[in-house]
């Protein structure tokens, strides 16, 4: 083990160890470790893979506040705040030196089975799913302003779900189909519901996915596919824009960064991009139009007037979100 790259591959099949050792502040959701940033620091901005999924390895983090990622080397390094690298690999061999009681060979060869299987799990999941109409999920949307829906979307009364200490439970939840360009099913979002009020439930990570989401959304087409699409961050967003124009091709990549990662469809000609008014938005945004203008596809941004189009929708009115968006269309 003598290499930067054969100490990390090390520390990241340690990576549960390695996180609850210098990011104690942190919390495991599901197969992530949840922190404030890589100094350690409470709250929710840096996310870090504790597992493989999906081709993806343990070990890699991404900051959506700054936009930065990397490894668990880095993230020591920071912790150490050693200008050698020295140290911070022989740091990185002490830690490793240590047992791990949390994990085995076969441990490992379980969770890797189960990173694998994610995406069956997740077409399971929305195969037992129901149309969201008449449905707990329909009246969540509905409180949003919502009004356009879509076969990608389903319903579900009684879906797992894991908290902090790693019980589970079963809340109603909201579901999205995640596919790719071919219209194959990748994943599935889930968005937990309280039956009570129909509002997103007070528990933590409300909002997870399972199954593979990176170049690919949660898509709503009316008809055949066309050659322009709307692509934007959150469900609830870029179904905003579908209740003033039920007829446009919109696409939710979850979250910035996935939206800066998404693979628009070969078709292409137009693309708008709905990215959310902040400074991880705008980032999200100027990645995707350097990917889309390199295969030759016209890039527009729209830009809301508050945080995201919901908002703008429940603020302003749909009316007077439709006239802003017709006229952001127009002026292209």
């Amino acid at each position: 083990m003598n290499t930067a790259t054969d100490i990390s591959r090390a520390l990241a099949d340690r990576a549960e160890a390695f996180c609850r050792n210098w990011l104690p502040a942190g919390r495991k959701v599901g197969n992530y470790w949840i922190v404030g940033n890589k100094h350690g620091d409470p709250g929710r901005s840096l996310v870090i893979r504790l597992t493989p999924s999906a081709g993806r390895q343990p070990g890699k983090w991404v900051d959506h506040a700054t936009g930065e990622y990397g490894d668990l080397l880095d993230i020591l390094e920071e912790r150490l705040a050693s200008p050698s690298w020295r140290d911070v690999f022989s740091e990185a061999r002490r830690f490793l030196s240590r047992p791990d009681p949390a994990s085995s060979c076969r441990h490992a060869h379980r969770q890797s089975a189960a990173g694998s299987d994610r995406p069956t799990a997740a077409r399971k999941l929305l195969a037992i799913g129901r149309p969201v109409h008449g449905t707990l999920a329909e009246r969540y949307l509905r409180l949003r302003g919502i009004a356009r829906f879509g076969s990608a979307l389903r319903y579900h009364h009684a879906v797992y779900y894991r908290d902090e200490a790693d019980r589970t439970r079963q809340l109603p939840a909201l579901l999205a189909a995640i596919t790719d360009n071919d219209g194959q099913v990748t994943g599935c979002a889930r968005t937990w519901l309280d039956p009570a009020t129909a509002r997103v439930a007070t528990i933590a990570e409300p909002k997870r996915i399972i199954g593979s989401l990176a170049g690919n959304a949660v898509r709503f087409h009316h008809g055949s596919v066309g050659d322009e699409l709307v692509a934007g961050e959150g469900i609830e967003t870029m179904l905003s824009i579908g209740t003033a124009f039920p007829v446009l091709d919109i696409c939710a990549c979850l979250t910035a960064t996935h939206l800066g990662q998404f693979i628009p469809p070969p078709h292409l000609k137009r693309l708008w991009i709905a990215r959310d008014n902040d400074d991880a938005g705008e980032r999200a945004a100027a990645h995707l139009r350097q990917r889309a203008e390199a295969l030759g596809i016209a890039v527009f941004d729209l830009v809301p007037q508050r945080n995201d189009f919901n908002d703008d929708l429940r603020g302003d009115g749909l009316p007077a979100l439709r006239v802003r968006l017709q006229t952001a269309f127009e002026n292209a």
